[in-house]
């Protein structure tokens, strides 16, 4: 115990004078740019969005990027200096790793070997606009523990590297925010708690997991739900669908109940909350769509949580190609749902 007291004191030191973290208020997550790219090559990714996009993100009213890339496939000469570009238009990164294929029930050590070899490589950079998160939606169904023990090491790994860093956290079940509420929280106060949020998915994805559905009539659904039925001569298995979504009753209230409730944890724990995600297809009816993500961002930021929409270059959010053009013209539609203005 004491040689870990002072290899903490010794690394806080070498730190140098600790900056607070940048407050997150508003943010978008970029999807596929190390995620999913259409090509790896490093000329490519270094262009995949130009400065003037990310000037038009700040000025729209964004403060920091939830960045996802694939662990197994990044290389980090090519990642960090695009953190950093993107830190010098006054936007923080939450620096977010989504595994593909890993099984973290059955092999956590590979979560452990990935932190060891990475922090030291975000060491570098701004700590003030660098957030590591841990991973990307933990799943370990229906045993929260596990997951909390390992999240645990992982972030006394991070620790010994970047002890002056904000950490990102989150709960198991997918980063629900049912996950989260069974997670014990850390003793460590510099931390943040986040939660995906996409409810009900029945609307915000259009029942994406089901193969058995006409996408396009879940598509016509509405919201607020109000009074609607399946049209005559629906199948079975869409029918069943519209009408489950149109019996719940979906409104703002309904969308704010889950947020409220873990607003209330926070409070309960005195930590911070950020929806790490939350988006409607751009399948979807607009109006449907728009007053979703209304009532959506009205929740979060009623209840002080800051949130990241999903995402820039994702279906669900902004809904730009992959590579995005070099000055997008980002959606008025869902800025002004979000809050958030037309960059001039």
């Amino acid at each position: 115990m004491l040689t870990r007291v002072l290899c903490t004191v010794l690394a806080l030191c070498l730190a140098g004078p600790v900056r607070a973290a940048e407050p997150l208020r508003r943010g978008v997550n970029i999807a596929n740019w190390f995620r999913y790219p259409v090509s790896r090559d490093p000329g490519f990714l270094s262009r995949y969005i130009s400065d003037g996009a990310l000037d038009d993100l700040r000025a729209a009213g964004f403060d920091f990027v939830r960045l996802a890339f694939d662990p197994d496939m990044t290389d980090p000469a090519v990642l960090i200096p695009a953190i950093q570009r993107i830190q010098r238009h006054g936007l923080t990164v939450i620096v977010s790793p989504h595994p593909n294929g890993w099984t973290l029930e059955t092999d956590p050590g590979r979560l452990l070997v990935f932190w060891r070899r990475f922090a030291p490589v975000l060491r570098p950079l701004d700590q003030a606009r660098t957030i590591p998160e841990i991973v990307n939606e933990p799943v370990f169904p229906g045993d929260p523990t596990p997951w909390g023990a390992l999240q645990h090491d992982v972030l006394t790994e991070i620790r010994r590297v970047l002890p002056s860093a904000t950490v990102l956290l989150t709960g198991n079940d997918w980063g629900s925010a049912r996950g989260l509420e069974a997670l014990t929280p850390e003793a460590d106060p510099n931390v943040i708690y986040s939660f995906h949020f996409y409810d009900p998915a029945d609307l915000t994805s259009l029942a994406a997991w089901r193969k058995d559905v006409d996408r396009s009539e879940l598509a016509r659904l509405p919201f607020p739900a109000g009074d609607c039925a399946p049209p005559a001569g629906s199948a079975p298995a869409t029918a069943g669908v519209v009408r489950y979504y149109c019996a719940s009753g979906w409104n703002a209230v309904q969308v704010a109940a889950p947020i409220v409730h873990i607003a209330g944890w926070a409070a309960t724990h005195h930590v911070r909350l950020l929806a790490g995600e939350f988006g409607a297809t751009a399948e979807l009816n607009r109006p449907a769509r728009l007053a979703w993500l209304t009532a959506a961002r009205k929740a979060f930021e009623a209840h002080g949580i800051a949130w990241a929409l999903w995402g820039y270059d994702d279906i669900m959010g902004f809904a730009l190609p992959r590579p995005p053009p070099v000055r997008p013209v980002l959606d008025q539609g869902v800025l002004q749902a979000i809050g958030l203005s037309v960059p001039q």
